[in-house]
Parts: structure tokens; C-alpha cells; sequence
């Protein structure tokens, strides 16, 4: 196939092809030749309605089938030869089609516009990433849980402000982040289910004369309906924008997760050891192990947003129907899901591979004072006291310990009296870690029965 066929697709509009420079500006196959297996899962299902409703032959529809498929196996092969004259997909498998199988080919745009077309394409490339992205996110939802399994009842800081809090579990902190990719998930099977309409029928954009049939092809493409307007089917890109935001929500989620790995994996934490598949070496330091994994899935938010941001900037100022403009729409959204898939990917192998280190955990659970909460409440719950009076006694009693250079379950029975009364030795009772984290018994909370609940309800909803 060369560049002599451009004209040809041009209907004769001009006498000579665009130069250099509209040539360049103008084609979009250098990277809208990944949807080929869409474009020409589209063609296959039109073509295939087109004889049904006696607008082709059934011959033309065979042979035009029998060529599309051959077009598709030189594309997986890498023998196909994409043209820049031919500008797009569309226009490169249509001339490859008629130089395998003649006039038939030119038979297959009946009744539709590239218009439609391209954005039937774009949807279908984008409801396989919706696809490749939830069982991205199942996957590391599974892992999540594996770890909250594991260690439902080791003991760690919590954090405020990243200084430390009160005593939560490990696997309170896994669940969290299962929480937080559970939304996700959720945002992508609604996302997908929202976009689930196909706009192959709508033609340019006043829908066609042709009595096509628009529900066949839905089916056979795999969407629930046809599109209800064909001036919004072809100009509507909100399915890239969902699918955008979506994956700026949940790289934004492991853009957290991953800064808190970068964190607890440090020298001055050890909360967790990385696996050595996700971790490089110095080149100059032979001590150091760096958590480039975690690092890169921190960065490619960035990216991500970016698209996001860039794709809105194209279509705000976009009137009825389709504007050139759209072409912009691709390599944004392709970036994006590339990026995506790979940190999802790259995010469960860390938690799959990574190890938590119980005694490290423990250790700095019991620092910062982390059980004055604890104290407060034991004294509201059995010496009636007030929880604003409550909360002083425990400020005096943590600058006591504070001034002694102790945690708070080092300072004595009468050392607690003298600040006030009441205490008891019962207090003890609460000052641990162990059983600071064992009383939070709400709903959702810490105690590893909690925990346990809550990972019994994940394993469920993940089969």
C-alpha cells in the first residue's frame, strides 16, 4: 500500500495532498493505530448488519469479512505498512481492504461517517482498559487483604500529622488502603457501565438514511444500547474524561500508599522490608536499598492528572458535534492507562512481595505517649470525670513522663495519684499497646476481631 492511494480516499476534494507540514499535523496513525483491533471489530459487526438489513450483499459482506481479517492478522503480524497520507486507522485498514478484496470494500462505510466511527473505536479501547483496570485493582485488593490477614493483631502507630497518634493494628492500616481501592473499583465498574452505549449509526451527525439496524450492532459490539442522540454520540468524549478522572483518583490513592512505603521502608522507620524485585542499589553507597518501585508509582500521578487536565482543556470550548480538536483526545488517555495498568501492577507486587516487621511495629507503637487517649477515656469511663477535665490530667501526666524521659506506663501509681486522686491501679489495665488496641471495638475499628470481620466481608465480596 503506499501514499498514492490518499486522493482516492479524499473523494476528489483536492487536487493535490496537503503538504509536510498539514500532513504531519493532521495524522493521528502514529498512535491511533492501537485501536486497530477495535476499528476493525466495528467494521466486522457493521458490514455484517449492513447485509442483514439488504443494504449490501451477503457476498460483499463475506468477502468484505474474509479481508478484515486478514487486515487484522498483517496488523498483529507487524507486515502491515501504516500510511501518514491516509491520516488515520480508519482510512489505512479501508485501503489495505480494497487493495486485498477490490470494490467490496468501499461498500463497508455505508451508512456511517469515521465520526462515528472513531468514537465506537475509542469507546471500545477504553472499555478494555476500564476491564484491564479492575483486575488490576481486584488483584491488589486481594493482596491488601492477604496482609491484613496476616497480621490482623500486630500492633503499630497511627498516625495524625504524621506524628503518632494512637496504636492501631497492621491489618487496620492494610484495610484502609482495601477501603480506598474498594471506592475504585466501584468508580470503575460505574464508569464502564455509564459509557456502555454505542455511537456506530450516528454518521456524522444527523444518524443516517440507510435502515440500519443500531441495536444489532450494539449486541455484537457487546453495548447494552445504541446512543439516543447522534450529535451527542459523536462529539461526546465524557467516557476518556470518566476514565481519566477515575484513574486520577486511584493513582492519587497510590500515590499515598506509595509514600508511605517510601517512609516505612527508610532506615529511621524498618517498618517494612521490600522485596529485592522492587528495589535497586546505590551505585556509590553498597548500603543502601532504594524503593525506586514505590518512587515511580508516586510519580506517574503526575502524568495521570496531567491527561486529565489536558483532555478537559480540549473539549470545554468544543460547540456541536465533532471539532478536529478531538483528535487530541488519544495519546493523553493512551498514556494514561498505560501508566496506570503499570502502577497497579507494579503496586501489588510490592504488597504481595513486601514484609512487615512485627518488632519494629510493636516498638514504635509504644512511643509518643500513643495510649493517652486511652488514659483519658479509661477516666471518663470509670471515674466519671468530665472528658475536658479528663483530657488535662492526661496532658499533666504526659509532660510528667515527658520530663522524666518515660512513656507513660513507666510512671508509678503515685505518681498518676498526685496529679490526681482518683486513678486506681486498674489504669494499667489500658496503658498497653496490646490492650489499647483490643478495646477498639466499634464498628470499622482497630481491634484485630474488628479486623478480622472486615476481612472476612472483603474475601467475600472478592470471591
Amino acid at each position: 500500500m503506499t501514499d498514492k492511494t490518499s486522493n482516492q480516499m479524499w473523494g476528489g476534494r483536492f487536487a493535490a495532498g496537503p503538504d509536510a507540514i498539514m500532513e504531519a499535523i493532521n495524522a493521528s496513525i502514529g498512535f491511533d493505530q492501537r485501536m486497530a483491533a477495535q476499528d476493525i471489530a466495528g467494521s466486522r459487526a457493521h458490514a455484517a448488519m449492513l447485509a442483514a438489513t439488504g443494504v449490501i450483499t451477503d457476498n460483499d459482506a463475506e468477502a468484505i469479512r474474509e479481508g478484515l481479517l486478514t487486515v487484522l492478522s498483517e496488523i498483529e503480524s507487524g507486515s502491515f505498512q501504516f500510511s501518514t497520507a491516509l491520516e488515520d486507522i480508519h482510512m489505512n485498514v479501508e485501503a489495505r481492504l480494497k487493495e486485498i478484496i477490490g470494490e467490496p470494500a468501499g461498500r463497508l462505510h455505508t451508512g456511517r461517517s469515521r465520526n462515528d466511527q472513531v468514537a465506537t473505536d475509542f469507546k471500545l479501547w477504553v472499555r478494555d482498559q476500564f476491564d484491564a483496570a479492575e483486575k488490576g485493582l481486584l488483584a491488589l485488593i486481594k493482596a491488601l487483604v492477604d496482609q491484613a490477614e496476616a497480621g490482623a493483631d500486630w500492633v503499630m502507630p497511627g498516625f495524625t500529622h504524621l506524628q503518632t497518634a494512637q496504636p492501631v493494628t497492621w491489618g487496620h492500616h492494610m484495610m484502609a488502603y482495601v477501603e480506598m481501592f474498594g471506592r475504585d473499583l466501584s468508580r470503575v465498574r460505574d464508569a464502564r457501565k455509564r459509557m456502555n452505549e454505542s455511537p456506530l449509526g450516528s454518521a456524522a451527525l444527523a444518524g443516517t438514511s440507510f435502515p440500519i439496524d443500531r441495536e444489532m450492532t450494539a449486541k455484537a459490539l457487546g453495548f447494552d444500547r445504541p446512543t439516543a442522540n447522534s450529535l451527542d454520540a459523536v462529539s461526546d468524549r465524557d467516557f476518556a474524561l470518566e476514565f481519566l478522572s477515575v484513574a486520577s483518583i486511584c493513582a492519587m490513592h497510590l500515590s499515598r500508599f506509595a509514600e508511605e512505603l517510601v517512609i516505612w521502608s527508610s532506615a529511621q522507620f524498618r517498618f517494612v522490608t521490600l522485596s529485592d524485585r522492587f528495589s535497586t542499589g546505590s551505585s556509590i553507597m553498597p548500603q543502601k536499598k532504594n524503593p525506586d518501585a514505590a518512587e515511580l508509582i508516586r510519580a506517574k500521578v503526575g502524568r495521570i492528572f496531567g491527561a486529565n487536565t489536558a483532555l478537559m482543556m480540549v473539549m470545554k470550548g468544543l460547540p456541536l458535534a465533532y471539532s478536529k480538536d478531538m483528535q487530541e483526545d488519544k495519546e493523553q488517555v493512551f498514556d494514561a492507562a498505560d501508566n496506570w495498568m503499570l502502577a497497579l501492577a507494579a503496586m501489588e507486587g510490592m504488597v504481595k512481595d513486601m514484609t512487615g516487621n512485627r518488632e519494629s511495629l510493636a516498638a514504635a507503637a509504644g512511643s509518643g505517649f500513643s495510649t493517652a487517649t486511652d488514659l483519658a477515656d479509661w477516666m471518663v469511663r470509670v471515674l466519671k470525670v468530665p472528658f475536658r477535665d479528663a483530657h488535662h490530667v492526661t496532658g499533666a501526666l504526659v509532660a510528667m513522663a515527658e520530663g522524666r524521659g518515660v512513656d507513660l506506663p513507666d510512671l508509678s501509681l503515685e505518681d498518676m495519684k498526685s496529679v490526681h486522686e482518683g486513678i486506681t491501679e486498674d489504669i494499667f489495665t489500658v496503658l498497653g499497646v496490646e490492650n489499647s488496641v483490643n478495646s477498639r471495638m466499634s464498628y470499622g475499628g482497630t481491634a484485630p476481631a474488628q479486623v478480622r470481620a472486615q476481612v472476612a466481608r472483603w474475601k467475600e465480596i472478592l470471591g
